[in-house]
């Protein structure tokens, strides 16, 4: 997989990029990670990347020209892989977005910054706006973060087993089942007498009522999307108001 980030921080990403598991993919190869300082494709002498807003108002706004000129410069005139552009007014990315991602062989990010981006980035080059939570970051650095790990995560042979990733929070909608490991008993807390039974059975029923159950106690709002079983609804039918 190749990711490209058009971006005017590229330091930023060196550290967090080159560690655990997005570090082991790209030195594996299994992912390559390029990352483009859009200011280097400014039309003017002082490669100037922002301006202030027509019509007055706080703040400067990130200028068309670097954006357009970096990624038709590095993916073409007419890219044919998803530009993304990290952004407070995009759509929220969740696991199933992660997903999709996953299933390209090239992607892109555009990380804003300043007061903005002009709005014709958003309407002929970006294919799409997503945002990591409803609050305002300083740019779009820490978002591609974000995005390109749990992206990555997801592409055979990063992790160690892909049954991992199918038993993650929010992999299957519902959120992921307590999860414990020795030793049995610690200060006084013991594990689950279930988990130490080998039943399989059981375990695999407990670790989908207890899903179910932390699901509806910290995000309801999940239950709408998940595909619920009867033996699945009875559960929640039998759970106190």
């Amino acid at each position: 997989m190749d990711i490209h980030v058009f971006t005017l921080f590229p330091e930023m990403f060196r550290g967090p990029m080159d560690e655990s598991m997005v570090g082991r993919a790209v030195a594996g190869r299994l992912v390559s990670l390029h990352l483009h300082n859009f200011r280097d494709y400014a039309p003017d002498k002082h490669h100037t990347v922002d301006d202030t807003p027509y019509g007055g108002g706080p703040g400067m706004v990130v200028k068309p020209e670097p954006l357009f000129s970096a990624v038709e410069a590095v993916l073409g005139p007419v890219p044919s892989c998803p530009i993304i552009l990290l952004t407070p007014q995009g759509r929220p990315f969740r696991q199933a977005a992660a997903q999709r991602l996953a299933q390209f062989p090239t992607f892109a990010l555009l990380c804003g910054h300043y007061g903005g981006v002009d709005e014709r980035v958003r309407e002929h080059l970006a294919t799409e706006e997503l945002s990591i939570g409803d609050y305002v970051l300083t740019g779009g650095e820490l978002p591609a973060m974000v995005v390109i790990d749990a992206v990555v995560r997801l592409l055979p042979g990063v992790l160690g087993s892909q049954e991992s990733t199918a038993e993650d929070s929010h992999a299957a909608v519902l959120l992921q089942a307590p999860l414990y490991t020795r030793p049995p008993l610690f200060r006084g807390w013991q594990v689950p007498e279930v988990l130490l039974s080998g039943d399989h059975q059981a375990i695999a029923r407990w670790r989908r009522q207890q899903a179910l159950l932390r699901t509806r106690e910290r995000r309801p709002d999940l239950l709408a999307e998940a595909e619920l079983s009867e033996e699945d609804r009875r559960f929640l039918q039998g759970l106190e108001p």
